[in-house]
């Protein structure tokens, strides 16, 4: 089995998918205007408006309700990404912090209030777990 995707549904397709661009360094492929894609070496994000959580089943999905997951991306150098970041983040949850598990983190909310996390392995612990 091979995770494909995680999939965020918004009311707002185009503002998140232009934030998420922003974050990852990587366009996205605009299938309409109510779906998009982010493809990552790793996975797919894709961001899906509310007119598509019909085709999964009437209120199987609700925009900005996320309270449960975390979107997280490897980067090289988070602490490099936090200050290109920064002025485009409008709700940091924690500055660039280094874990016990080894990984150094940086913790913000998208526009629809979904948790991200962007983080660099620094520990020998931690960099052994991502050579897997």
């Amino acid at each position: 089995m091979t995770l494909a995707s995680i999939r965020i549904i918004t009311a707002d397709v185009a503002r998140l998918t232009d934030f998420y661009e922003l974050v990852t360094g990587r366009s996205a492929r605009r299938f309409t205007p109510d779906f998009a894609e982010i493809v990552t070496p790793g996975a797919t994000l894709a961001i899906g408006g509310v007119a598509t959580v019909k085709l999964f089943g009437e209120g199987s999905a609700e925009p900005a309700a996320n309270r449960s997951a975390i979107v997280e991306f490897r980067v090289d150098d988070v602490d490099a990404e936090y200050a290109r970041l920064r002025d485009a983040i409008d709700d940091v949850v924690q500055e660039p912090t280094t874990m016990p598990w080894g990984n150094r983190s940086l913790l913000f909310r998208d526009p629809d209030g979904t948790l991200v996390n962007l983080f660099t392995p620094v520990s020998a612990e931690a960099l052994a777990r991502q050579a897997r």
